[in-house]
């Protein structure tokens, strides 16, 4: 298994499109900026096929320290919950649908 990193998505495109570096690494920031303000106001985010995204809150509970076993309260905090769309799950689950 590989990480890919933002760059390397970036030289595929521009290699793929035939577009400028600039103007490819510049749309997909601007995509992530955006993904992430609609997140942090609380909106939800389709699409079709690929999934959604969306925020939800995690509560606030009380956990144990297994080294002292002495108990700790976790604040309440958000979390980003993915959930795949049709085409992305039958291509992970290689039932071998193209794009």
């Amino acid at each position: 298994m590989a990480t890919i990193t933002k760059k390397e998505l970036i030289d595929r495109i521009t290699e793929n499109t035939q577009a400028k570096r600039l103007f490819v690494k510049a749309t997909i920031q601007n995509f992530l900026d955006e993904f992430i303000s609609e997140l942090g106001k609380g909106n939800r985010l389709e699409f079709r096929d690929f999934g959604v995204f969306e925020v939800k809150e995690r509560a606030a509970r009380t956990a144990q320290n297994p080294k002292t076993l002495e108990k700790v309260q976790v604040p309440a905090k958000q979390r980003v919950k993915f959930k795949m769309g049709r085409i992305m799950r039958e291509r992970i689950n290689k039932k071998g649908v193209e794009l």
